[in-house]
Parts: C-alpha cells; sequence; structure tokens
C-alpha cells in the first residue's frame, strides 16, 4: 500500500499533520543502531505532501535509523504520536534507534528556521521575520484575506502570535495565512465572534490589540476597563501606543506633546473612539481581557515604576502620578 502526507503547503507546529503511515512489513526483524551511540545531528527535511515512506528512507540515508521500515512499523502504532509530525526542518542525531528518531521528529525545539511571532508584533514585524528566514519563498506582493472582515481588508492584530515551522518553498502569503487560520481558531474558542455589548468582534480586537501594548498581563482587564469607560463617554482614549504605531515610534517610553499632535486616525489625542485597525497581534490573555474586562469606574493609569501600574477615576492624582513617572523615568527606572 502507498501512502501520503495530506498536509497544506504550510503548516503551524501545533496542527496535527496526517503523514499516512500504513503497515510496512512490520513483521520484519527490527535492525537498530545502538541507542547509546548517537552521532553527530543532522537536517532532515519534511516537505508538504510527502510520502511517510519516504520520510523513513531520507532518515535510513542520512544515517539517522538503520531500516525504513523498522520506523514505518513504528510509526504506524497511532499511540506513537507519528501523525503529529510537522513539515520543515529538523535537527537530528544520527545513528539512534527509531524511536528516538520519532521523538526528535516531534520535538519542536529541533526545528531549525523556526518563526516566533510574539504578542504585540505588527503586520511589518511578522514580514520582517519572513524575509530573514531562508526556507520562505517571497510572494510577489502580500495579499492575505483577514478572518474578520474589515472596510481596509486589513490582517493587523490576525496574525496570531506563536511558534511557526514552515516546509522549505513556503510563500510568504502562505506563511501569512497560516497565522490568520491560527487566529481563526484561536477566536472561535474564545468566542470572539458574540462581541462585548454593542462592540463588534474586529472592535474588541482592536481594544485588545492596545491592551496587549499598554498593559501587564497581571493588569489586562483592568486596562481594559478603563478603554470602555472612556468610550462610555466618548472621553478621548489618549492612549501613546496608537501613536506611537502611527508615527513609527513604538518602543519608546514616553511621547512627546509635538507626538500627540501627530495627525493620523491612529491617533487617539486628536481623534475620538478607536483606531482603524488593530495596533498589535494580541496573545490569549489580552483578547480575553478585551472580552471580559473588570468592571470598575477608572479612567487614568499610568506605570509609575516597572511593575507599578496605578488606576485611578481622580485626573489630580493622576497628574501626581505623573509627576511620580518623570521623576523615576529622569532617575533611569525604565533602563
Amino acid at each position: 500500500m502507498t501512502y501520503k502526507a495530506t498536509t497544506r503547503s504550510y503548516i503551524l507546529i501545533a496542527l496535527v499533520v496526517s503523514l499516512g503511515f500504513s503497515i510496512y512489513t512490520a513483521t520484519r526483524p527490527k535492525h537498530e543502531f545502538p541507542t547509546n551511540q548517537p552521532g553527530p545531528s543532522v537536517v532532515v527535511t519534511v516537505t508538504d505532501g510527502e510520502y511517510g515512506l519516504d520520510i523513513a528512507k531520507d532518515l535510513e540515508a542520512k544515517g539517522v535509523i538503520k531500516e525504513a521500515a523498522t520506523f514505518v512499523a513504528l510509526a504506524n502504532i497511532p499511540a506513537n504520536g507519528a501523525q503529529a509530525i510537522s513539515p520543515g526542518n529538523h535537527k537530528i542525531q544520527r545513528h539512534i534507534s527509531s524511536r528516538q528518531a520519532l521523538e526528535q521528529l516531534l520535538d519542536r525545539t529541533l526545528f531549525t528556521h523556526m518563526i516566533n511571532v510574539i504578542e504585540g508584533s505588527t503586520k511589518s514585524d511578522v514580514l520582517a521575520l519572513l524575509k530573514k528566514d531562508a526556507t520562505i519563498k517571497e510572494s510577489a506582493s502580500v495579499s492575505v484575506e483577514p478572518y474578520l472582515q474589515n472596510s481596509r481588508k486589513s490582517v493587523e492584530g490576525q496574525l496570531f502570535p506563536a511558534s511557526y515551522t514552515f516546509a522549505p518553498g513556503t510563500t510568504t502569503n502562505q506563511a501569512l495565512k497560516a497565522m490568520v487560520d491560527k487566529f481563526g481558531v484561536v477566536s472561535r474558542d474564545v468566542k470572539l465572534s458574540e462581541g462585548y455589548l454593542k462592540f463588534t468582534p474586529y472592535q474588541v480586537l482592536t481594544i485588545a490589540s492596545m491592551v496587549q501594548i499598554e498593559g501587564d498581563p497581571a493588569d489586562y482587564s483592568k486596562v481594559a476597563g478603563v478603554i470602555y469607560n472612556r468610550l462610555r463617554i466618548n472621553m478621548p482614549l489618549q492612549l501613546n501606543s496608537t501613536v506611537q504605531y502611527a508615527a513609527g515610534l513604538r518602543g519608546k517610553i514616553s511621547l512627546s506633546t509635538a507626538a500627540t499632535k501627530f495627525d493620523s486616525p491612529y491617533n487617539t489625542y486628536k481623534y475620538l473612539g478607536l483606531p482603524p485597525t488593530p495596533i498589535s497581534s494580541p496573545g490569549h490573555l489580552a483578547i480575553q481581557a478585551a472580552l471580559n474586562p473588570m468592571k470598575h469606574d477608572f479612567l487614568y493609569f499610568i506605570t509609575v515604576k516597572p511593575r507599578d501600574t496605578r488606576f485611578t477615576k481622580d485626573y489630580n492624582e493622576f497628574e501626581k502620578w505623573v509627576t511620580e513617572y518623570n521623576r523615576n523615568r529622569a532617575a533611569g527606572a525604565f533602563k
């Protein structure tokens, strides 16, 4: 019987891949290398649509295992998890047993060319990561359909932060689509489609993208509550993160008065309401916080020093904290 991988042309590590291992002379005598004498590592590439037997033969040809048939027989047992082998480049030791080879193929820490999209990344950040990876084939033009439709047809905020590995030859668009697909899975898991109160799923995502940048995980739901409180009373959001996104100032600790006058729909000092798109890719916690904000009456918050974020409804108290923040920043507390 022949069998073939049923992968798509791109793959996320967390996705299960059916390699189609079928019984292959499982009764043949086992031939294995000694398990206590591994050799130097080699890179084994698993490609899209590759036959399971071809993977085993490649392992044999590169001296990873002694006999392909033994590996196939082992991989055919469902409990051994071979269906979760992902396309990509795997760094594996030579002269090991079939079981060790299977374990190393399943070990995500042994992937080479792994792409780590961190929480708070933007589309431009992700494109830069993909461009640096030699296994990714650059698309002539970047065009990916968003999971959550919006007037700008933007995927900003919908490239879910996670660790990805892709088969060689994967295009930029295919890689981005894998990230959007992962976002779709997470969205369904957290029921983002239900929105929050009168806010649409896309608006909630936009809020989550600001929460991701503005707060520490312990304060996400509290920060989300401040944003909703300001929106409820038509108060400008006045969030540094949105201006920094638009003006190319991300990563800056403070924002100048001149920057707050920057003319952009993302400038929440100048324009009421939400920015037109998310400003980052939020993770699980930030999305959940935007869906489940803490109920309070706070309108202001500021991180006075690292790990010291304070919330208040009193503007005068907030101004006192701003003075304290400026003093701490001048003393180097944020370096």
